[in-house]
């Protein structure tokens, strides 16, 4: 190797503006395979991007900042323009931009990676999808229970077997380790990738997912129930009309009903478990019980008798659509306690006591045919997860649902909010969520610096923005096809006829 000529770049950073002579080298050795290729100085790669003008400080600060003080591109621009660096707001996306992809990069990287897989010695992964865009690519993230890093994140067209067991194959080349188990909800194809991709791992099918398609219908008869209730409760605002002027206590005590009752009737539940109907039912029967203790007391007024006559006659018209969902439920409860394991069993004694509550649920739905519909379907769709529901229970640490990685998406969105103001995810995460989701959450577990970001590979990184490149392209079409869908086809029928031409 010989100095052969020297370039020199002008770079811009946190401490000021800065020029630098780059002394390039190469090899005068012609039988030498690399003669004549020029060897650029290795410390640049750590001060700077190849073509760019900012440093990699500046960049660090900018995602920094963005995903740590939810800062928003103009608001980082202003914060930059007063420590001193001149640049414009549509070159502090550029630098997000840089900085997920460099993060992302050196988070996923497994020579980064394996040293820490390798202290705790095997892996337990969770597997999920998040589609931001109905209709769009779904971007898929495989992550590590036990460390919370995210192995890998890719957007795909599909979710068919053969995909999802090629990223899968890909994540547990880079972990390094033994795979202990996997944990995932109940897709099919899911199922069938981890079967195909990792033979012989114990496959955890969420139990929360499983409960909630199970009980589907149930929730459904109960959400029925309550929205008839709410139907026959509905003169409590005339009630509150008739006390508004009066400062009374008894006028205080028809407010504190009021209030009591509207409470009830806008407590909304969540699947599976979660019967709000019920719950509304027992409340009002609660203060229905509660007025009729005050009836013919000197307190009582017309609004109190009113009131009650309204919550009872409710009560009264909606018993026979709650009986029926109060079975279900004990019965849904049942299953759900047995998957508990409050008694510490194994997975084979778990099985047994719950495929029991399975089998009484089955001969139910033969002696009462009121209520075989939801029977029937939360025993088939038991049967379906049966095989992947009681590893958890033989296998440390591995959790029985995959709550924590779907948290991590709604917490990713929650933060996409705050930067951006939109109320949903932001279009860009169909096309740059790969790197943004893993940028987003390991910033927030420790700030980057330069030295972090600096890529190990440029050719990766140059690999990473083509591919993002190229599903930023199939976005901007979209967009052109939707705004004048005349020109769009008429442009393409040119490049048709263009093509067809002799070469």
């Amino acid at each position: 190797m010989y100095l052969d000529y020297s370039n020199f770049r002008t770079v811009t950073t946190l401490a000021g503006v800065a020029r630098y002579t780059l002394r390039i080298g190469r090899c005068r050795h012609r039988p030498c395979d690399l003669y004549s290729v020029p060897f650029r100085p290795e410390a640049e790669g750590r001060i700077a991007l190849p073509h760019h003008e900012f440093g990699l400080d500046v960049v660090a600060y900018a995602g920094n900042r963005r995903y740590t003080a939810h800062r928003t591109a103009p608001e980082i621009h202003a914060e930059l323009v007063a420590r001193g660096v001149a640049l414009s707001v549509r070159t502090v996306t550029n630098l997000l931009h840089r900085f997920d992809e460099l993060r992302t990069l050196g988070a996923t990287n497994p020579d980064r990676m394996r040293p820490a897989f390798e202290k705790q010695g095997r892996v337990l992964l969770a597997l999920d999808g998040l589609q931001p865009d109905v209709g769009h690519e779904v971007l898929w993230v495989i992550r590590d229970v036990l460390s919370g890093r995210v192995v890998l994140a890719k957007s795909l067209l599909s979710a068919c077997r053969a995909d999802l067991a090629a990223l899968l194959a890909q994540a547990a080349e880079a972990v390094g380790v033994p795979i202990a188990g996997v944990v995932s909800d109940g897709q099919h194809s899911i199922r069938n990738a981890v079967a195909q991709a990792l033979p012989g791992v114990p496959h955890q099918l969420c139990q929360f997912h499983y409960l909630r398609e199970a009980a589907g219908p149930v929730y459904e008869a109960d959400r029925h129930a309550k929205k008839e209730l709410k139907k026959r409760v509905r003169g409590v605002r005339e009630v509150e009309r008739r006390v508004e002027d009066r400062s009374d206590a008894e006028a205080e005590v028809v407010r504190g009903y009021c209030s009591a009752v509207r409470s009830a009737l806008t407590d909304d539940g969540r699947p599976p478990l979660d019967s709000a109907g019920l719950r509304l039912r027992g409340r009002l029967d609660a203060v229905a019980g509660s007025l009729k203790k005050l009836r013919g007391e000197k307190g009582a007024g017309r609004e109190l008798t009113r009131l009650h006559g309204m919550i009872t006659r409710g009560l009264e018209g909606t018993a026979a659509l709650f009986a029926p969902v109060k079975e279900l439920f004990d019965r849904v409860y049942r299953v759900a306690h047995e998957l508990s394991n409050y008694d510490g069993r194994t997975g084979a004694g778990v099985r047994a006591r719950w495929d029991e509550r399975v089998r009484e649920m089955d001969a139910m739905s033969r002696q009462r045919p009121d209520l075989s519909e939801p029977l029937d379907h939360f025993v088939k769709v038991s049967r379906s997860y049966e095989p992947g529901l009681f590893h958890t229970y033989d296998v440390g640490d591995l959790p029985r649902t995959n709550n924590d990685l779907e948290q991590l998406f709604g917490s990713h969105r929650h933060h996409e909010r705050r930067c951006s103001g939109r109320k949903v995810a932001s279009p860009g995460l169909v096309v740059r969520g790969s790197v943004r989701l893993v940028a987003g959450l390991m910033t927030r577990l420790g700030e980057a610096t330069a030295e972090e970001l600096a890529p190990t590979s440029v050719l990766a990184w140059r690999e990473l923005r083509e591919e993002l490149g190229f599903r930023e392209a199939a976005r901007t079409q979209q967009r052109q096809f939707r705004r004048d869908p005349a020109s769009y086809l008429k442009s393409l029928e040119n490049l048709a006829r263009q093509s067809g031409l002799p070469a």
